[in-house]
């Protein structure tokens, strides 16, 4: 410490003495330029002699006041210049002002004379040394042996080439151009480096500048417009790395906040917007239980829980190795919860009614779940067992204690259901709007598609093949399915939860469906194969109870607005409860009994599910 400040004092010291050097070089220089070096007259030099310890005090003076001895002039900018510029303006002006008033007798082109002298020699000093730099730093940029390509000639661009450049010891890249789509930028330049044409030219300037790393900095871009640069980026053989969006930044965009690319930049999604303030209204001070606590949904369910500061957060679930992992990781973020972790199965009464007793939640998210289409054809009774009956028994323990919220994490399989996974999910949504309409507990249900990441979802699957050799296997080339990320599922549950008054199936906007067919070739591409060339795509046949495609309302459910445009509410479909409930009984108790014509039995109370009668060898 005390080493920097000896460095820092001295710095200082040296540009004083330079500085009284530079004025009173300039204040001779100015004259002797005014008389052409010859005959100048000796009252003039006399009065610059007899006064130059006054304007040394000004000058200094006015250099502290513009903080010049303050600024680090290696990383000196545009507004250190500008302050160069005032602090010599103001030296002049009170010159002149003085000198005039003392009269003082100098000639009149004396004055603008040493003003450029001053400005020309004080910011050719201080700037000598990133002169001096940059020169350097361009011949080592010579060098460099990663050829790099920015997309994006804003600011974060324009930072990132500036760091490049400064730090070039510490990066290999050699940055050779700049892609930027807005046509008043192009063949322009950003601190010598060409902006050569728009995102469409990606793949030609990587092929002609043998580019090897593709950087995109653009912030500020939507996940629409970030969508289809990263189209246009995987044309090219280039590595390609991103900075995170406007959100996600702390601070100002460097080298160290790029991240390589993520299959999440392949949605194209626009911005999940909540109103976090009425999420932490609903959740702070609130006992909350979270069952399937250690699943995909519901451990993004307790991360983002947890930063609403809840009195008490409970995690239940089956799988201990799943319940550790969130308990450790919410333990280390956040070391002042009250977290409890226990180990349990929804199906088993007694243990969820001892949590109930001792615990009293007054918030419950329902995530735990059967969810795996082919496996659950093959093992129905199972999916009754833990959808079904586990779902009944935390309703009627939310009931009986008195929860004020319970929120059923539900599917869009549970649409006119092909699978007996989605027929038990409309079960559960049943179950809910039952026990809504005689209990003092808002039961409701949030419906959505499939999740980016989660357990058993498609892109995971993708790169364990790709990593595997391939083939990567896609059902269907005309498939699609709707996708959206874990977080921004799980902080629409939330926004959700604010809305509940009792009974609403609640439907989340996933966008545009997604083309697997076309999201292999991408995620292919992501891991740096061509498809079909490095990497074949094999079409396997759609699956026992698997849909072309997925619906997320039925038609006469209806729909009505939120506040939130991503959240809607489809109107509960009337039916007879009391009858639903016996049904349901008979269904629980003969699951148990592992009947093999239990889809039929689900069918009598799920009247719009179609059974797939294929065989399990059939494509």
């Amino acid at each position: 410490m005390k080493k920097k400040l000896t460095k820092k004092r001295n710095r200082i010291i040296f540009f004083i003495v330079l500085d009284i050097l530079t004025l009173a070089f300039c204040s001779y220089f100015a004259l002797a330029l005014r008389f052409d070096f010859f005959g100048i007259s000796e009252v003039f030099l006399r009065n610059v002699y007899n006064y130059i310890p006054l304007d040394i005090i000004a000058f200094l003076l006015l250099f502290l006041f513009f903080k010049l001895y303050a600024s680090m002039w290696s990383y000196a900018s545009i507004i250190e210049l500008l302050n160069i510029g005032f602090a010599c303006t103001s030296y002049e002006l009170f010159e002149l002002f003085y000198k005039t008033l003392l009269d003082i007798n100098m000639p009149r082109s004396y004055y603008p004379l040493k003003w450029l002298l001053l400005l020309f020699f004080v910011a050719f000093f201080r700037y000598s040394y990133r002169i001096v730099r940059t020169i350097r730093e361009n011949a080592r940029n010579k060098h460099a042996d990663v050829n790099t390509m920015i997309v994006g000639a804003g600011e974060a661009g324009r930072l990132l080439i500036n760091e490049i450049h400064i730090n070039q010891s510490q990066f290999s890249n050699r940055v050779l151009c700049v892609i930027d789509d807005d046509a008043n930028k192009i063949k322009s330049y950003i601190m010598g480096i060409p902006i050569v044409g728009g995102r469409t030219s990606i793949k030609e300037e990587c092929k002609k500048r043998d580019i090897k790393e593709i950087i995109i900095a653009i912030p500020s871009a939507s996940k629409e417009e970030i969508a289809k640069i990263v189209e246009e980026c995987q044309k090219t053989d280039c590595k390609i790395k991103t900075l995170p969006n406007v959100y996600e930044m702390i601070d100002q965009p460097t080298m160290k906040s790029l991240r390589p690319l993520s299959y999440e930049d392949f949605l194209g999604r626009g911005e999940i917007v909540i109103d976090t303030e009425d999420i932490s209204y609903s959740i702070k001070d609130k006992v909350v239980l979270v069952t399937g606590g250690g699943g995909s949904i519901g451990s993004e369910l307790c991360r983002q829980i947890a930063k609403f500061e809840p009195t008490q957060l409970i995690i239940f679930d089956i799988y201990e190795n799943n319940a550790y992992d969130i308990q450790q990781e919410l333990i280390r973020n956040y070391p002042e919860l009250n977290l409890e972790t226990i180990i349990g199965s929804v199906r088993d009464y007694d243990r969820m009614e001892v949590v109930f007793k001792k615990y009293k939640p007054e918030l419950v998210f329902h995530a735990a779940a059967h969810k795996h289409v082919p496996l659950m054809e093959d093992s129905p009774n199972e999916a009754i067992k833990n959808n079904c009956f586990g779902t009944l028994n935390v309703v009627k323990l939310a009931d009986l204690y008195q929860v004020k919220k319970f929120v059923l994490i539900s599917s869009d399989k549970a649409v006119r259901p092909t699978n007996i996974m989605g027929a038990t999910k409309r079960i559960c949504e049943m179950i809910v709007q039952t026990y809504n309409k005689k209990s003092k507990t808002d039961f409701v249900a949030v419906r959505f598609g499939n999740v980016l990441g989660s357990n058993g979802s498609v892109i995971p699957l993708f790169l364990k093949q790709i990593d595997a050799g391939g083939p990567v296997t896609v059902t269907d080339k005309n498939i699609t399915r709707f996708f959206m990320t874990i977080p921004e599922a799980v902080s629409l549950i939330l926004q959700a939860e604010t809305y509940a008054e009792g009974g609403e199936i609640f439907v989340l906007d996933m966008g545009q469906p997604v083309k697997i067919y076309e999201l292999a070739k991408k995620i292919i591409r992501f891991k740096g194969y061509e498809p079909n060339v490095d990497m074949k795509i094999k079409i396997t046949g759609l699956r026992p109870g698997e849909k072309l495609y997925e619906e997320l309302l039925m038609e006469e459910e209806g729909l009505k607005d939120t506040p939130n445009k991503l959240i809607h509410i489809g109107h509960p479909i009337q039916f007879d409860e009391e009858k639903f409930l016996s049904k349901l009984e008979k269904l629980i108790e003969d699951s148990y009994k592992n009947q093999d014509d239990i889809k039929d039995k689900v069918l009598s109370i799920v009247d719009n599910y179609t059974i797939d009668r294929r065989e399990k060898n059939e494509k």
